[in-house]
């Protein structure tokens, strides 16, 4: 039962997940791909059987497509998602939101105008483990939420990335990279933000590639690579977040742990869907795993493309929705800010915490 053909913009290497699992998805129909090149538009089309390689400009102009799933490079998120909007159609784009706060909230504010919904990478706290955790909490696993702690550590991306100098320009970083799988989740588990801080550094001015293809090549650093902040919010709760390009040891840390008034809860890696969820209850020595009965716990991403079209047909509010990721990217931006003006930086424009996935899984 097919409930709505969408279009992708932008065939890379992430295109290739979001076309592997939604042939699956009997409720979305992929009927066109279009890209730049117009070559790996015709090579995806091919591999994962869709009916139409298009120009962008084709592909807007299809009035059976309803939804776009934009998966170009962050810097054309806002200018792409735009296109889409004003072509009347609704917009699913891969984090972050924008690269530029003004244009995420022109973009939220574009949508709304014109009557069309905008959704938001990542959809990795829709999966099981997270989707575990938080339902967990909302049982008061370990009582009332005090604190969180939130680490993403790793030396950067020119060891492995064929193409790594995106994520050191003007819009990169760790936080920009990464922070939106660490805030969205902590926005599942305890609510909007209020305020952050920060401070942030950077180790090197270059960095020098040794991936190939361009192994040897000097990359500079126009960024910070370096961040750590602290997170108010609104519920009372506080968190500590580390973002990291610049650890370049491996080390042992957790990904999220949640502190409770009653116990601690260590959620899984937020850029995955699984498990495990471990648990130590204030007193106990050991830590124990919760059972994960919610689904999604594979590489699901593109189900908060089927949560939007469940949305738009049923008029509810989609999960991983524009001012979710607007709220997100707000306090990237914010963590930044307040390093170079060293304030706490007061967010603006809010969210809700995303309605609990049942778990049977996405429902109309």
């Amino acid at each position: 039962m097919v409930l709505m053909n969408v279009g992708i913009i932008g065939c890379g290497n992430i295109s290739s997940v979001y076309f592997e699992n939604l042939k699956t998805m009997k409720e979305v129909h992929v009927l066109a791909c279009a890209d730049l090149n117009q070559e790996r538009a015709l090579a995806q089309a091919e591999k994962y059987g869709v009916p139409n390689a298009y120009s962008v400009e084709e592909l807007l102009h299809d009035d059976q497509i309803e939804l776009v799933i934009n998966l170009t490079i962050p810097s054309v998120h806002a200018a792409v998602c735009k296109q889409v909007i004003q072509a009347g159609k609704h917009v699913y784009v891969e984090k972050p939101l924008a690269a530029d706060l003004k244009d995420g909230e022109e973009l939220v504010a574009l949508a709304k105008e014109k009557g069309v919904r905008v959704g938001c990478a990542p959809d990795t706290f829709l999966g099981a483990g997270i989707q575990t955790c938080a339902k967990a909490l909302q049982d008061g696993i370990i009582g009332r939420p005090l604190s969180a702690a939130a680490f993403m550590m790793s030396g950067g991306h020119e060891s492995w990335h064929p193409d790594p100098a995106f994520y050191y320009a003007q819009g990169g970083g760790p936080m920009y990279d990464m922070g939106p799988y660490y805030l969205t989740a902590l926005v599942q588990l305890l609510g909007p933000m209020h305020r952050v801080t920060g401070s942030a550094s950077k180790a090197f001015e270059e960095r020098l590639i040794t991936s190939k293809p361009k192994n040897g090549e000097k990359i500079p650093v126009e960024t910070p690579t370096h961040l750590t902040g602290t997170i108010d919010f609104q519920s009372g709760s506080v968190a500590t977040i580390v973002m990291s390009f610049d650890i370049f040891t491996e080390t042992e840390y957790p990904r999220i742990e949640l502190y409770g008034t009653e116990g601690t809860l260590r959620v899984p890696d937020p850029n995955t869907f699984g498990g495990p969820v471990l648990l130590r209850k204030r007193g106990e020595k050991d830590w124990k795993q919760v059972d994960i009965v919610h689904q999604y716990s594979g590489n699901s991403r593109g189900v908060g493309v089927l949560d939007m079209v469940y949305a738009i047909r049923n008029g509810r509010k989609h999960r991983a929705n524009g001012q979710l990721a607007l709220h997100v990217l707000e306090a990237m931006h914010g963590f930044h800010d307040a390093a170079e003006r060293g304030i706490h930086y007061k967010l603006q424009n809010a969210c809700e915490a995303p309605v609990l996935v049942p778990e049977a899984g996405i429902q109309e």
